[in-house]
């Protein structure tokens, strides 16, 4: 058995898991919450001992190093030495078009990290952050590197590359990237076991804060609703999503907003925030089932346009086997489910009205069984996808 460290950073926070491979167990798990701010706080969890500290974090490396002692902890903790732990996988979120997988971080891989800190600048920094500080902790523990976009390198140049001047992609790198891609491939590779078909089409939709598509065909990215940035596709909680880009122009070259305001609108003050004044999708339905009819309005947006992403990630591939829902709004908003699979039998979509009810935190189907295409709720675990990604490479 191995002890690998996943460490997910944020900008004000990091989620940690301790897993025991290759069984795949959890003996710790940690949330470090508020950092910067005035004072911090620290949720520690094993089978045994759950402890809340507020202490101040003014910095990664503090609430890295408060975790790492409660990890050693004599009576609590679950190692005796750090050098237990054999190997720490870290989420980036932005590889670029260079890694096509997960890999052993050198000082190479961490100057390709901070190259692109200007295309994901509020998550490689901290990822970044994360890297430097697990070495100083765990000096002995291999650091592996699991990229957001790798899973979508392999979309077909047709599906990664905008009908701009060439030279913008050959010089300067601009393309669809693709990101939740750690999310998309785990919750894929479990449809296909359950599916047991490995020549498959599987269309996955993370639903989150953040809200992206993929059409997974034979296991592989082959298009994805994310584009150069995290920006665009989906309606999500604060972003737009898809947008004619001549609204920017127009915002800034006839109302006078910046280009900073603009920025600033359409990434946190848009998406449901902006149509509702809501940004929680538990609030924005609740008031829906009050008669606001804004609430209404934005949910038939937003399941509108996974709908069309729908159809033409099925036109796409030329079909497709399962639809998967994931992420936190995916797998516990029955409502929305519901809006995105209706009027879809033409499609061979038939939802199961109290299948699509029930609340797990395992796998489920919830189309009807004479359903051409099988709907499933599959739960993401991230880190454990990156645990494993670790693991393979030791």
């Amino acid at each position: 058995m191995r002890k690998i460290l996943v460490i997910n950073s944020g900008s004000s926070s990091i989620k940690l898991k301790l897993f025991l491979m290759p069984s795949e167990n959890v003996e710790a798990s940690a949330l470090i919450e508020r950092i910067g701010q005035e004072m911090g706080k620290i949720t520690f969890k094993t089978d045994k001992h759950e402890i809340e500290k507020e202490i101040p974090i003014p910095d990664h490396e503090t609430g890295l190093k408060a975790v790492a002692e409660m990890l050693l902890d004599k009576k609590k903790g679950v190692i005796s030495h750090e050098d237990e732990i054999l190997a720490v996988g870290h989420r980036v979120v932005h590889g670029g078009s260079r890694y096509s997988g997960s890999l052993e971080i050198d000082e190479g891989v961490k100057k390709k990290i901070k190259d692109l800190f200007d295309l994901a600048p509020l998550h490689n920094p901290p990822s970044y952050k994360g890297i430097v500080v697990s070495e100083m902790i765990f000096p002995k523990a291999k650091q592996i590197a699991v990229f957001d976009t790798a899973f979508h390198q392999s979309i077909p140049t047709k599906a990664h590359k905008y009908a701009i001047p060439n030279k913008l992609l050959e010089k300067d790198n601009i393309q669809v990237y693709g990101f939740h891609g750690i999310s998309h491939k785990y919750v894929a590779d479990r449809a296909i076991e359950f599916l047991k078909k490995q020549s498959s089409k599987i269309i996955t939709i993370h639903l989150g804060n953040g809200c992206s598509m993929t059409a997974v065909q034979d296991g592989r990215s082959y298009d994805t609703s994310m584009g150069f940035s995290p920006a665009s596709g989906l309606i999500m909680g604060t972003r737009s999503g898809d947008l004619d880009y001549a609204v920017i122009f127009h915002m800034i070259e006839n109302i006078g907003y910046t280009p900073a305001e603009v920025n600033e609108i359409l990434q946190k003050q848009s998406g449901m925030l902006g149509l509702t004044g809501y940004s929680d999708l538990r609030d924005i339905e609740k008031e829906a089932m009050n008669g606001n009819h804004e609430c209404k309005l934005a949910l038939e947006m937003n399941a509108y346009r996974i709908k069309k992403y729908i159809g033409a990630y099925i036109a796409a591939m030329n079909g497709v086997d399962a639809i998967v829902f994931t992420a936190g709004i995916g797998e516990n908003s029955d409502l929305l489910r519901e809006m995105v699979c209706s009027n879809m039998s033409y499609l061979g979509i038939q939802l199961e009205p109290y299948k699509n009810k029930v609340r797990s935190n395992q796998l489920r189907v919830i189309s009807k069984e004479d359903s051409r295409v099988t709907v499933l709720v599959i739960p993401t675990n991230e880190e454990l996808e990156i645990a494993n990604q670790a693991f393979d490479l030791l």
